[in-house]
Order: structure tokens, then C-alpha cells, then sequence
């Protein structure tokens, strides 16, 4: 990114340009290196040089002198030269990027880090990979998790099946962690698919010695290649670089800002543990889809206008009033314990009924399922029209309501798709032993 505002002012009155050597003079201390760019974000206050030891320095410029010592090139990363051969004794597994860094190369000469966000760059920093198989992707979108949209879970959905179709053992989506759960139970519903769809990121970039990249790279493109083919989440399971857990798509959630093993599978186990490039599952009683030879399917069509409401204490109705005055589809309410809001906006809950709008609701308590015939404030609310959403994750509840409502609009059908188990988002029973402590 290019300096902003006052930098900008400044480089142009001094007739310095990134690569140059200078020498910023702040009252009795000088600092002398090579003017690098900088991050797009940083304040307009500093200036970021290479110095003569090898460290970086940010140098606040706010009454400082500067002095051109010499003219430079603006420095570039190198990429090597990438020499890919397919092995035929190798599956072939496709990598796709949204935009989430789950590699960088790192310039030591300028201290620049250039995100890997094709599956050239992630071989270049993982070359590993290919001793595992053939790797080949593309990036498909060039944004932070953040910003993902259900737009974008249909371009992914469509590029994931664009590689099955044309051969893919297996595909791996580089994604963000921030909202990989909504990405990772999207895709649940969206493909029907016959061989495994893994998502992986990053909680801390390749730049750092700590970073958890590599074995979540390695890690996924190992269940890829396994016959496990369901949406998945393949992420750290220690916080040290021990193993892997794969989650399955509809029951994992990020659980922690910036552990490594932030991932979690929430009222079960992980669906699998893999080490040193093998893959045990868990549970050999448990249900999950076996790879198959059959055609990947797509349903795809998606209602996005729907809510996603946390109750709270001094919530008042004008919320869910707005909603239905705006015209949302749907809307989900992320309630207290086994499924509450207060008794206060049951009457807007009944126009939101009335009007044909499908009110669906979780816990926040994440653990323990929805049972809202317990309380009285349950069955009122029952009686207002809303579905129990039995033990989703609310996250996966908002997702499952935005597809349900692209296959139909009728209440009753909705209410039936919501409270039947597609893709392992609803268990039967809810067993304690999976409550995170």
C-alpha cells in the first residue's frame, strides 16, 4: 500500500520514494536505513525503515528532519521459480483461497511479507506439500473473514465443485478463522459432496516462529486424501504442534481470539485426529459420510435477508419490529438458557408469525440443547410460532435458515427442514461428556 496524507505530503516535499536510504533526525537521535512501505492501515504519523542491523523500525515523523542519504529501488520480493511435476502415484488435491494468510513469503532482506494466496504460493512456503500429493487451486476471492458474504459461500461452493468435476481426490479452502464456522456449515448445506472438503486457516501468519500454518496446511491436505468426505474444519487440536482435529463443518465454532487450538467441536467429539500425516477416527460407531464415486451436487440458492438477534436484558420489540418492517425472510433468535426472550416481545414475535416470517431459536449457552416446553416463558413463546433449534450452534441455526429459506418460502415445509438433521447439524441426544470446561 501507498503512504497516505501527510507521508504523502512529505515524501513528495523531501523527493524521497520507498527503497531509498534516509536519515530521520529526531532531536538528538538519528535513524538511518532503508524507507520501507508499509501497512495500508498504519496511522500517517510514521515511517517504517530497514535498518543497517536487520530490524525494522516505525519512526514517528512529527517534527523530525529528514536528509536523503541516497536514492534506492523500491525493493521487491523474489519469488523462486516453481518446478511442479505430477506424480502418478500422487492424489491430486486442489487448494482454494478466500484471502485468509495461512502462508506468507518473507523477504528477510526488506522484512516485506508477501501473502500466499495461490496454491504456487503456498508451495513455495510449504514445499512439504508436495510430498503429499499434486497440489493445484487458485484463489477465488481476496478478502478478510470478516467481510465474507453468502454471495461468496456460492462462488466457493461452485469453484469447490468445479474441481471435483474436474478430478479432485479432495479440496482444501483456505479461509479466515474469524467466520470459518458460518463458511465451514454453509458449505455443509450447500454440497451434497462425494469426496472431502477441508477448511483450514491460520490464527497467527507464517511471519511468526509460533505460527500454526504449516501443520494446518499439512494436516488438511492428509484428510483431503482420506474417505471422510464431508465440509470439515482442520485446525490445531493442542496448543502446541502435537496434532490436528477435524471437525465436522455443522458442529464446529471458534472458541478463543488467538489460541491456536481456538477450533472446538461443540456437544460432540472431533470427528478425527491426525498426526505425522495419518488420520484415526474418534468414534467407529459414529455416523459421517464415506467417499463415494458419485457426482457432486449443488443447492444453491440462498435467502440472505435474515436476522440474526441476540436477546438481552432490556431488549424491547422495536428490534424485531424493525426487521418485519424492513421485510426480512427469517429470523433467529439467539436466547437465554433453554430458549428464552422475555414474555415482552412475544406480541412482535406473533406479527412476525402472522406475517410469515419463520422465527427459529438457539441457546447462547452453546453446550446443552434447546427444550422450550420446561418453562412457561418456553411455551408462550412456542405458541408465538417459534422453532426449537434443538442443539445447533446458533451460528449454524442462521446459516441452515438462510439456505432453508432459498429452497422454500412455506412456513410449515420451512419448520420441518429446520427441525430434521441434513448434514450432522442435530443429534439426537445431547450427552454432558462434551461440555468444554
Amino acid at each position: 500500500m501507498s503512504y497516505r496524507g501527510a507521508c504523502e505530503q512529505f515524501l513528495e516535499s523531501y523527493d524521497v520514494s520507498i527503497g531509498d536510504t534516509i536519515m530521520i533526525t529526531k532531536k538528538d537521535v538519528k535513524y538511518r536505513g532503508m524507507l520501507l512501505d508499509r501497512a495500508g492501515d498504519i496511522d500517517n504519523r510514521h515511517l517504517v525503515l530497514k535498518l543497517d542491523n536487520g530490524y525494522n523500525v516505525g519512526v514517528d515523523i512529527t517534527d523530525a528532519r529528514v536528509e536523503l542519504v541516497e536514492k534506492g529501488e523500491k525493493p521487491k520480493i523474489e519469488l523462486p521459480s516453481l518446478d511442479m511435476e505430477e506424480d502418478p502415484k500422487k492424489r491430486d488435491i486442489s487448494i482454494i483461497s478466500t484471502g485468509g494468510t495461512v502462508a506468507s513469503i518473507i523477504d528477510y532482506k526488506t522484512g516485506a511479507v508477501h501473502p500466499a494466496f495461490t496454491a504456487d504460493d503456498l508451495l513455495r512456503a510449504n514445499p512439504e506439500l508436495m510430498q503429499e500429493a499434486n497440489v493445484k487451486g487458485e484463489a477465488i476471492l481476496n478478502i478478510l473473514s470478516e467481510n465474507m458474504k453468502p454471495e461468496y459461500w456460492v462462488k466457493a461452493a461452485r469453484s469447490i465443485a468445479d474441481e471435483i468435476n474436474q478430478g479432485a481426490y479432495g479440496v482444501v479452502l483456505a479461509h479466515g478463522t474469524d467466520t470459518m464456522h458460518y463458511t465451514a456449515a454453509a458449505l455443509s448445506f450447500i454440497l451434497d459432496t462425494p469426496v472431502p472438503v477441508v477448511l483450514t486457516g491460520a490464527q497467527r501468519s507464517s511471519d511468526r516462529p509460533s505460527s500454526d500454518a504449516f501443520l494446518n496446511l499439512m494436516a488438511s491436505v492428509t484428510a483431503a486424501k482420506s474417505d471422510l468426505a464431508e465440509v470439515t474444519v482442520c485446525m490445531h487440536g493442542t496448543m502446541n504442534d502435537s496434532y490436528s482435529y477435524l471437525h465436522r463443518g455443522t458442529k464446529v465454532r471458534k472458541m478463543h481470539t488467538s489460541r491456536r487450538d481456538t477450533f472446538r467441536s461443540i456437544n460432540t467429539q472431533p470427528l478425527a485426529q491426525i498426526q505425522n500425516g495419518r488420520m484415526e477416527i474418534l468414534d467407529k460407531t459414529a455416523w459421517y459420510r464415506e467417499r463415494s464415486e458419485n457426482e457432486v451436487n449443488l443447492q444453491d440458492s440462498l435467502e440472505p435477508d435474515v436476522a440474526f438477534i441476540k436477546s438481552y436484558p432490556g431488549i424491547g420489540p422495536e428490534i424485531l419490529d424493525y426487521h418485519v418492517d424492513k421485510g426480512f425472510k427469517g429470523i433467529v433468535v439467539e436466547g437465554t438458557g433453554l430458549g428464552h426472550c422475555p414474555e415482552e416481545l412475544i406480541p412482535s414475535l406473533e406479527r412476525a408469525t402472522d406475517s410469515g416470517i419463520p422465527l427459529v431459536m438457539t441457546s447462547q449457552c452453546l453446550y446443552g440443547r434447546v427444550n422450550m416446553n420446561v418453562y412457561s416463558t418456553g411455551r408462550k413463546l412456542l405458541s408465538a410460532g417459534m422453532i426449537p433449534a434443538l442443539d445447533m450452534l446458533p451460528e449454524t441455526a442462521y446459516v441452515k435458515l438462510i439456505w432453508t429459506l432459498g429452497q422454500t418460502d412455506k412456513l410449515e415445509e420451512v419448520k420441518k427442514i429446520m427441525q430434521t438433521n441434513l448434514k450432522g447439524e442435530i443429534q439426537e441426544k445431547t450427552s454432558q461428556k462434551y461440555f468444554l470446561i
